[in-house]
């Protein structure tokens, strides 16, 4: 999937958006931006101040103007406004084509640090609320109900030595932790669940049945928890992981979290220690 993002000078907002969508490192998406009147200026200062913040470096980006072949080569273009919409939708460019983010994102141009913070955070959560939503894939985000804790319990038996039952499932969720599913149709593929404690989030399980891995699952499901971390003002979300368990270390530190220490035999089934990964989030003013 071929994905444009369109801002007027793009050195701010588009910039962010594609740093953001390129760091999750999705391999059937291609991820450019542009801008309507972009004339070649480096991106923002305050815009690569805040995306390093977060891991991910922009700063050797330079404007580029949209052009006709960057619009006929997008399956999707994510407008930073209406009034972007609009003008690509005057030259031609096919409804169909075209979305705003959110409800349209401000342009922080000229703002202080701050304020690119804000603008930043935005941008990701509507960002991780289009993987909910089914926009890169053919799967949704949705919260469990109860209905759903047999099939959870299948996944965890499937994926884990050691799986919680569904009576520990139903009894977690009746005591606090947030449990959201992957579903296509009445497919469950994936599921995640985290206990928020005060201004802390807590990852019990991510998993994905074998068969729907590598399709964006396990990505969309976190992006889930941090737009949920985001609007419940969580500092940061943390999990374990194996520590031989290479490929979702990998998954974690491409969605932005780093290992901040080791929990000894953690694990049984076999023995084993797990790296303790956290992904912080900025509080923005």
């Amino acid at each position: 999937m071929n994905i444009l993002f369109v801002c007027t000078g793009n050195t701010c907002r588009s910039p962010m958006a594609e740093g953001y969508l390129s760091s999750k490192n999705m391999p059937w998406i291609t991820v450019i931006s542009r801008g309507i009147f972009a004339d070649g200026s480096p991106v923002s200062r305050n815009a690569a101040e805040v995306m390093k913040e977060v891991g991910t470096d922009i700063s050797s980006h330079i404007s580029r103007l949209l052009t006709k072949d960057d619009t006929e080569w997008a399956d999707k273009i994510i407008c930073m406004s209406n009034s972007h919409l609009e003008q690509l939708k005057a030259g031609g460019v096919p409804l169909k084509k075209l979305i705003v983010l959110g409800g349209g994102i401000s342009d922080p141009f000229g703002g202080s640090t701050d304020v690119y913070r804000k603008c930043r955070d935005e941008i990701f959560t509507c960002i991780d609320r289009l993987f909910e939503g089914g926009f890169f894939s053919d799967f949704k985000i949705s919260p469990i109900n109860q209905s759903h804790i047999a099939a959870v319990a299948k996944l965890e038996s499937v994926c884990f030595s050691e799986p919680w039952s569904a009576d520990g499932i139903l009894d977690s969720y009746k005591h606090g932790t947030r449990f959201f599913i992957a579903e296509n149709g009445n497919h469950i593929m994936g599921y995640i669940g985290i206990k928020p404690v005060a201004d802390e989030g807590y990852i019990t399980n991510v998993a994905v049945f074998p068969k729907y891995r590598r399709m964006g699952v396990a990505t969309a499901l976190l992006g889930k928890v941090f737009s949920f971390a985001r609007e419940n003002g969580l500092c940061f979300v943390s999990l374990e992981v194996r520590k031989s368990n290479t490929a979702a270390e990998q998954l974690y530190k491409n969605n932005g979290f780093i290992c901040e220490g080791v929990r000894r035999d953690f694990y049984r089934s076999p023995k084993e220690d797990a790296l303790i990964m956290t992904k912080r989030f900025e509080k923005s003013l």
